[in-house]
């Protein structure tokens, strides 16, 4: 149910959910969070930093909380170097020409100031095993060659918790039925599951509805969250 004062009138404002490092639930990646936000910062020796894991781990977050931090804007294709901030996300969907720029610019960044952040899907070592890809060996080395940290799926507690916080900044409660029922029936990723929060508060405000099991059903069943 939503959390309001009697006769309140319903404003639809939304909080700032930008990802950011202090809105990132570490979990089990607590190490990778301080490790990236030292290195948007310019603390480490180290320029070139990969972070990997399956889909839903947080890349994603922390990619764009390095960007916010940083000002580094992700451009396609890749510059030629030098440039001081470098921003890739997914290594493996670059084509031949840009892991060519890619192994320069790492190259200008050791050799100067700049700073590197890459993610991927799969430790350096096993970029080029990859199916329907032709990864560059020399690049997966490069990469190797700087800090590389995995990050884990969280566990139900902690994507309860992120749920709850999640339900908190919008003014939300979850009924408890309707966080098992996320957990349990829908796909289990993070991000997917925070996206569901936020259109059940959008949701619940058009149809003047609470937030409720039922409610979360007829979202899915109309196919609004695939």
């Amino acid at each position: 149910m939503r959390v309001q004062p009697p006769n309140q009138l319903i404003l639809d404002i939304r909080p700032d959910t930008a990802a950011g490092f202090d809105n990132f639930l570490p979990g089990p990646n607590a190490e990778a969070l301080a490790a990236v936000s030292e290195h948007a910062a310019g603390n480490t020796p180290e320029p070139v930093l990969y972070l990997w894991g399956e889909a839903g781990t947080g890349k994603s977050h922390l990619f764009q909380a390095w960007c916010r931090t940083t000002g580094a804007i992700p451009v396609s294709p890749l510059p030629e170097p030098p440039r001081s901030l470098v921003v890739v996300d997914d290594v493996d969907r670059l084509d031949a020409e840009d892991q060519i720029r890619l192994f320069s610019l790492i190259n200008a960044a050791r050799e100067g100031d700049g700073r590197v952040l890459a993610t991927g899907p799969v430790p350096p070592a096993q970029l080029t095993d990859l199916p329907n890809l032709s990864f560059r060996a020399d690049l997966a080395t490069r990469l190797a060659q700087g800090l590389v940290f995995r990050l884990h799926p969280l566990s139900d507690a902690d994507k309860r918790a992120a749920l709850a916080v999640r339900a908190e900044s919008r003014g939300l409660r979850l009924p408890d039925e309707v966080v098992r029922y996320l957990l349990t029936h829908c796909r289990r990723d993070l991000p997917h599951l925070l996206m569901l929060v936020d259109l059940l508060d959008t949701r619940s405000l058009s149809l003047k509805r609470p937030v409720s099991l039922p409610l979360l059903k007829e979202i899915l069943q109309q196919n609004l969250a695939p």
